[in-house]
């Protein structure tokens, strides 16, 4: 027969102790959870405006921060940023040319919100492709095998691959890469992640008729 008793004053002591330590855990573990949903993830617009003071060129630090406060105006483009695991900003890629064009640009990765180096980007097409075009491009990499995958050696986009292409329109259109379009800051601007990756641009002057990723090659260098 078991014979109860009043709790000893160490014993209350301790029970209060625990039930504080949980109750701090808890509230620990909610702050945690709403810093992440306010700030971002370790990839957030406001972390890799941070990390870009790791690239070595000046020119290229104002580049991208001015590439990442366009992406800001594009609402939907804000929760690939919080929560993949890595992604590439390609401030400018020029593209041109009637019959046989070409395009090239240099992109900066960013892994969990650190810079680890340059991708250099070249794509040979041929076609009906009138005037020129420049453009931003933005590849968010889902995990970190398709990461990997991108900066293990020369990466390439297959004939399916698509962009979200981002325009000054307000309505989203279907576009001739077969992605979709939207005006910045358009809540219509949809996508999911293809093969490990998803992929958005922003064009910044030109006419250009053709908008497809197929062919893109992109050589890796890691950072010093």
């Amino acid at each position: 027969m078991a014979i109860w008793h009043e709790p000893l004053p160490h014993e209350t002591k301790m029970n209060r102790i625990k039930n504080t330590s949980f109750a701090a855990i808890a509230c620990l573990a909610f702050a945690s959870s709403l810093f992440a949903g306010l700030f971002g993830g370790a990839n957030s617009i406001d972390a890799l405006k941070k990390a870009v003071a790791d690239i070595p060129s000046e020119k290229d630090q104002l580049n991208v921060q001015a590439t990442l406060v366009e992406c800001r105006k594009v609402e939907n483009m804000i929760p690939y940023f919080d929560n993949c695991f890595a992604v590439a900003v390609f401030p400018t890629i020029g593209k041109g040319g009637l019959g046989i064009g070409g395009a090239h640009g240099t992109g900066f990765v960013f892994r969990k919100g650190k810079y680890t180096g340059e991708a250099k980007m070249t794509q040979l097409s041929i076609g009906w492709q009138a005037g020129a075009q420049a453009f931003s491009q933005i590849i968010f990499f889902e995990k970190e095998s398709d990461y990997k995958n991108f900066i293990s050696g020369e990466f390439e986009f297959g004939a399916q691959a698509s962009a979200v292409a981002i325009t000054a329109g307000a309505n989203a259109t279907a576009s001739t890469a077969g992605g979709a379009s939207a005006g910045a800051g358009s809540t219509q601007v949809k996508t999911e992640y293809t093969g490990g990756m998803a992929v958005f641009t922003m064009a910044k002057g030109g006419l250009m008729y053709e908008a497809a990723l197929a062919g893109q090659k992109f050589k890796f260098r890691h950072a010093d």
